[in-house]
């Protein structure tokens, strides 16, 4: 049990749960003859891409965001399944509901991951005990395997799940953070990816614990702001809070000209250009639209808008092909133009990689490169060609 001073709010109990391999779990609770198969879900055409595989496929050396080819040489028997992110974010609710129906306060991270914060529950219930009563009820009521971890903070709850997978639960005494995560690969550290990763092993850093003794000014100097984010991180401190659930319904953008035109390369330009700032607060917030509406306002103020359903997705490709295809349909009085707009609705909480079932390779590596040079120096550095006009 977490020992705590709740009465002097020195301490919390953060408890994450994390569904276990979510999609492939869903498809095999919709056909039992799936259970125990090397299961793949993802794009299933040539370029094709692995957003989802069961623990059997992974045995293999399969994980999310592989190329679906590269998956296939790993397991020429893995049953593939394109997905449904409909059955997927109905799922999400009903575990969403559940939660809902037990945690005073809880945070969505994802479409199959919660934070809950249990603090002062301790002195009523037991975090611990309740935690495991809430895993069961989940398991119970919904038919899939959830992992969960509770600790002090969010960072190492999250870990903490990710170890006790597949269909556990770990709990992390108060005080034991450093010696929990100190033996664990620098990997397994939340948003430590591939490229923090190698860069640690190149100065011969494998553990986090060997992570944890370096002085953050030398961190610093070797990555920057981000250096003493990995300090903090390698030795389980983290502040951050949970943020209470809400659904967001819809995003959208505007732009009205300063001179109303019909120069059509540049009102292509400036919607190729919103899209592309809306597209990555999409990806930033980790949810995905499934409608896309354009509107126009004339210069006599006639407004018209059209959308289109469009399957999950959050991949900027996609929906740039949707939106200036809307566009050419609804800009048939050839007047001067007021006013674009763009506006995502549908929208659902999901990982990145859950476009995946229409990206290819080299599109995902490419968004998620432009995204970085976004998410460090602004939206306005980096966009794509015909949003420069």
């Amino acid at each position: 049990m977490l020992r705590e001073n709740l009465s002097k709010g020195f301490e919390r109990a953060i408890l994450h749960l994390d569904l276990d391999a979510f999609f492939a779990s869903v498809e095999c609770l919709r056909n039992r003859a799936l259970k125990d198969k090397p299961l793949l879900i993802g794009g299933t055409s040539g370029r094709g891409v692995v957003a989802s595989c069961s623990y059997e496929a992974r045995r293999y050396g399969i994980h999310a965001a592989m190329p679906m080819k590269m998956a296939l040489r790993l397991c020429p028997d893995a049953i593939v399944l394109r997905g449904d992110m409909e059955v997927y974010t109905k799922v999400s609710k009903l575990i969403t509901e559940i939660v809902s129906s037990e945690v005073p306060l809880f945070e969505k991270a994802s479409i199959d991951e919660f934070y809950a914060d249990l603090s002062g529950m301790d002195r009523y219930h037991g975090c611990w005990k309740w935690s495991q009563e809430l895993r069961q009820k989940i398991i119970r009521e919904s038919g899939l395997p959830i992992s969960i971890g509770l600790s002090i903070n969010k960072l190492v709850s999250k870990v903490g799940a990710g170890e006790a997978k597949p269909n556990g639960a770990q709990l992390v005494e108060s005080g034991t953070e450093k010696a929990f995560l100190g033996p664990l690969p620098v990997r397994k550290l939340p948003a430590v990816g591939k490229v923090t990763t190698k860069k640690l092993q190149l100065m011969g850093v494998q553990t986090v614990h060997t992570l944890s003794e370096i002085p953050p000014r030398l961190l610093e100097r070797e990555f920057g702001k981000m250096g003493y984010a990995l300090w903090q991180k390698a030795n389980g401190i983290d502040r951050s809070l949970v943020v209470p659930h809400t659904e967001q319904k819809s995003m959208s953008t505007e732009r009205t000209f300063q001179v109303d035109t019909i120069n059509m390369r540049q009102l292509k330009g400036v919607l190729t250009n919103m899209l592309t700032r809306l597209a990555f607060d999409l990806r930033h917030k980790k949810q995905l639209t499934s409608c896309v509406t354009v509107k126009i306002r004339y210069t006599d103020f006639n407004t018209y808008t059209k959308q289109r359903k469009v399957a999950y997705t959050a991949n900027e490709s996609i929906l740039l092909e949707q939106v200036l295809g809307l566009f050419e349909q609804l800009y048939q009085r050839r007047q001067l133009i007021r006013l674009v707009g763009i506006r995502f609705s549908g929208l659902v909480h999901g990982h990145t990689q859950m476009h995946l079932f229409d990206d290819s390779t080299k599109d995902h590596q490419l968004q998620q490169a432009m995204d970085r040079v976004r998410g460090r120096f602004g939206t306005q550095l980096i966009g794509r060609g015909s949003s420069f006009y």
